[in-house]
């Protein structure tokens, strides 16, 4: 599969129907694939993080989860087709699954204590072919870590959809990559989204790829994690001069 080089970070180059085919593709084969979705700001923490840049390397697929992304493969003349965000692409997943009657195991691992209990109820109450098997929240002591992996090996889910925050999803998930699923997914905080405690930009907003602007007017206090989107920027265009 063709790779697209950012900041030395590869990102696959295809597009959103493909993404699906290669995920519904990898539910058929009996190990483990993680996939990550890095945006501008995860790129930049890889510069900086050792560990989240081997993670992000490890991982099987980095999607392109960013307008900036497909902004900068333009910009160095190798263009990504399009943008494949990690929150449309699980629901899209679980969406053609329940289609074709294809029954599918998860296990929710992320956000607050009850919110993963919310995004069961109703994730199953929309997809019937969907059985959240098991969940935990993204809160938990290292002591309680080998508990919750035990609970994981034994109920060997098709999917693990990890949403402890970036970097510790990825490099949580590139740690234990040989779990028993099929496909590991590292979504950010899509668990929130799923469980209706946390509301997605309106249309118009993803659609020109201004999410990160509603994200800053939700929550302020992320306004340092943001400056990341312009020193990437920058990052690019020194980088497409030399």
């Amino acid at each position: 599969m063709k790779s697209v080089s950012i900041l030395e970070i590869p990102f696959d180059s295809l597009g959103f129907e493909e993404a699906l085919d290669l995920l519904e593709a990898y539910l058929r084969e009996p190990r483990n694939h993680i996939i990550v979705t890095p945006n501008p700001e995860g790129v930049m923490q890889a510069r900086r993080n050792p560990a989240f840049r081997e993670a992000l390397l490890g991982a099987d697929h980095r999607f392109a989860d960013g307008t900036g992304i497909v902004l900068a493969s333009r910009y160095i003349r190798n263009p990504i087709p399009a943008r494949v965000r990690g929150v449309d692409t699980i629901f899209a997943l679980f969406e053609r699954l329940n289609k074709k009657g294809r029954k599918t195991t998860a296990f929710f691992l992320g956000g607050a204590p009850g919110i993963p209990e919310k995004a069961k109820s109703e994730m199953e109450s929309r997809f019937p072919t969907l059985s959240v098997v098991g969940h935990h929240h993204g809160y938990y002591s290292p002591e309680e870590e080998p508990t919750i992996l035990e609970e994981i090996n034994r109920l060997k889910p098709d999917i693990l959809l990890v949403c402890r925050g970036m970097p510790h999803s990825e490099i949580w998930a590139y740690k234990h990559r040989n779990i028993p699923a099929r496909l590991t997914l590292c979504l950010g905080g899509t668990i929130d989204i799923m469980a209706g405690n946390v509301k997605m930009a309106p249309a118009w907003m993803r659609k020109i790829g201004l999410e990160w602007l509603h994200r800053l007017i939700r929550q302020p206090s992320r306004w340092k994690r943001m400056l990341d989107i312009p020193r990437f920027m920058w990052a690019v265009i020194r980088k497409g001069r030399r």
